[in-house]
This record gives C-alpha cells, structure tokens and sequence, in this order.
C-alpha cells in the first residue's frame, strides 16, 4: 500500500480517472509518472530497503541475546523477568518515540522473552 491508502502504482487519481491515460505511462511502482522523482523515489526505497534489512538482523540480535540473558539469569537462580529492567526499555522507547515506541518495546521485549 502506497500513502494515498491505494495499492502501489494504482494510477487512480482523486476524481477516479487513470492517471496513466491522461499523463503519460506511469512508472511500476513509484505511483509517478515524472522520470525524476520516479528515479528518486528508486532511490530512497533502495536506502529503505538497506535500513530494514539491517533493522531485522538488529531484531533478531537482540532478541538472542535476550534471551541468553534470561537463560543465564535462571540458571544462577534468578527469576525469569526483570520487571525493572522491562520498565526501563518501556520508558526509553516511549520518551524517544512517543505512543507508538512503548507498542515496539513491547514487541521486542516479547520477541527476547516469549509472551507473558
């Protein structure tokens, strides 16, 4: 899904015309069918492209190392959570990203520790 909540390269305009039929053969993908910003727009999702590939092996890092931690912590006779240490994420994540960061921290707290 594109921004304007259509499927990407849907070439609908806002009063329900072709875009394509009107402006020329749209760009696949890019939803423009202006060259420059169809090669910019190429451009930034390929940076898009790198950031979450990089964000998923970060994910599955943490997540492993999170989970040695409870591992390591259970073994020596500690408890599985430490609840102090999950509000401390909470609180970063949600100072940094507001609403929407506490909804990550609880997704990566999950993805390390399992389901409560």
């Amino acid at each position: 899904m594109e921004q304007n909540g259509g499927p990407a390269g849907a070439g609908a305009t806002s009063n329900g015309s072709d875009a394509a039929s009107s402006a020329g053969p749209e760009n696949p993908g890019t939803g423009t069918t202006e060259p420059v910003a169809a090669a910019r727009i190429a451009e930034i999702r390929g940076r898009i492209d790198e950031i979450d590939r990089t964000l998923i092996e970060l994910w599955q890092e943490r997540a492993e190392l999170s989970r040695e931690v409870g591992a390591t912590r259970m073994a020596s006779g500690g408890t599985r959570l430490v609840l102090s240490r999950e509000q401390e994420i909470l609180e970063r994540f949600r100072s940094s990203l507001g609403a929407d960061g506490t909804q990550l921290a609880l997704l990566l707290l999950r993805a390390g520790r399992g389901p409560l």
